[in-house]
C-alpha cells in the first residue's frame, strides 16, 4: 500500500463573492511539489440560500497559467469568459476551464437557482499547466453528468465517477495538459475498497463529508486531505459512516518551479510581473457586462 505523508485540515472559512462560502483545503503554498500538479481545491459546503432577484456569485476576474475545474453538487451555476466559453452546470455536472495565457471570467448561481432558492454545494480544484503550454490558447469543456463514466468500486465499497484520466478501463471526458486522475467518490459504510493509483503520479485524498480510513490505518475525516508517496502501489479505502463523499486525485507532476499571486500562477516572479500588466492593460479580454456583475480587483 503506498505510504502516507502526511494528513491535514483545510485552511480557514472565507466568502468566495457574495455565492460561494468556501474553506481552502489545500494550497501550493504548502507541500506545493508533494501536490503538483494540483495546486488548490476550495470546498463550498452545503449551504441555504433564499430565493433572490440579486445575482448571486463573483463578477469578473482574471487567471494565467493553470486550469481551474469545478464540480456542481447541489444547486445551478452560469459561467462566461473572455474566450467565448462558458455555459450552466448543474448537480453532477463539471466544468473545466483553462486559463493558460490569460482570460477574464465570471461565475454565478444560474438565474432560476437564484429565483427559487436552495441548496448550493460545489469543489473547485487548480490544477497547474506545464511551462510549455502556460501561454497556450484558452479554452472551456463543459462536461454534463450524464457523460461522466460512474464505476462500482471493488468489493462493493460504493462507486466512482471518472472525470478525467481513467479507472478500471473507463476513460473520464476531461481534456487535459497531463496525465492525471480526478475521481470523484461516494464510498458505502462497511467494505473497504482497493484503488490502484499510477506508479510515479503524486496522490492526494481529498474528504468532504464523512469519514475514511485510508490502508485500514489512518483516518482522514471531513474537510481534510491525505498526501500520498508517489509510489508503492494503491490505496484502500473504507468509509466509516453512510454518505461519504471524497476525491482521489493523482498525476505526474510537473517538477518545475512554482511562483504564484492571486489569480496567477506561473513559473518565475517575472513571467507573474508580465501576467498582472498583461491584465491591466487589457490583454486579457473583457466579458459583456450583465446587469448587477461586479469586477473584482487585482
Amino acid at each position: 500500500m503506498r505510504h502516507i505523508l502526511g494528513i491535514h485540515g483545510p485552511g480557514p472559512f472565507h466568502w468566495v463573492g457574495d455565492g460561494f462560502p468556501v474553506k481552502t483545503v489545500f494550497s501550493y503554498d504548502n507541500f506545493g511539489q508533494q501536490l503538483s500538479p494540483f495546486l488548490l481545491l476550495d470546498h463550498a459546503e452545503p449551504r441555504q440560500f433564499e430565493p433572490t432577484t440579486a445575482r448571486r456569485g463573483v463578477g469578473e476576474h482574471p487567471h494565467r497559467g493553470f486550469e481551474t475545474v469545478t464540480i456542481v453538487y447541489a444547486g445551478e451555476l452560469e459561467h462566461r469568459d473572455s474566450s467565448g466559453g462558458g455555459g450552466r452546470i448543474g448537480p453532477g455536472d463539471v466544468q473545466w476551464m483553462t486559463a493558460a495565457g490569460g482570460l477574464v471570467h465570471e461565475e454565478f448561481h444560474s438565474r432560476d437557482f437564484s429565483g427559487r432558492g436552495g441548496l448550493m454545494e460545489m469543489a473547485q480544484l487548480w490544477v497547474n499547466l506545464p511551462a510549455r503550454d502556460k501561454l497556450s490558447t484558452p479554452r472551456y469543456q463543459t462536461v454534463l453528468k450524464r457523460e461522466i463514466p460512474v464505476v462500482a468500486l471493488p468489493g462493493g465499497g460504493g462507486d466512482l465517477r471518472v472525470i478525467a484520466g481513467s479507472f478500471a478501463g473507463h476513460k473520464g471526458p476531461a481534456q487535459t495538459f497531463t496525465p492525471v486522475n480526478v475521481w470523484d467518490l461516494r464510498l458505502k459504510a462497511g467494505p473497504a475498497s482497493a484503488l490502484d493509483v499510477p506508479e510515479g503520479h503524486n496522490a492526494v485524498l481529498v474528504v468532504l463529508s464523512g469519514v475514511v480510513r485510508v490502508n485500514g490505518a489512518d483516518e482522514v475525516p471531513a474537510s481534510s486531505y491525505a498526501v500520498f508517496d508517489q509510489n508503492g502501489g494503491g490505496v484502500t479505502l473504507e468509509a466509516l459512516a453512510p454518505g461519504v463523499k471524497c476525491l482521489l486525485l493523482t498525476g505526474k507532476p510537473l517538477n518545475e518551479p512554482i511562483a504564484g499571486h492571486g489569480p496567477f500562477v506561473m513559473n518565475t516572479e517575472d513571467e507573474l510581473r508580465q501576467a498582472i500588466l498583461d491584465y491591466r492593460q487589457g490583454l486579457f479580454g473583457t466579458v459583456t457586462p450583465v446587469a448587477g456583475s461586479v469586477a473584482q480587483p487585482v
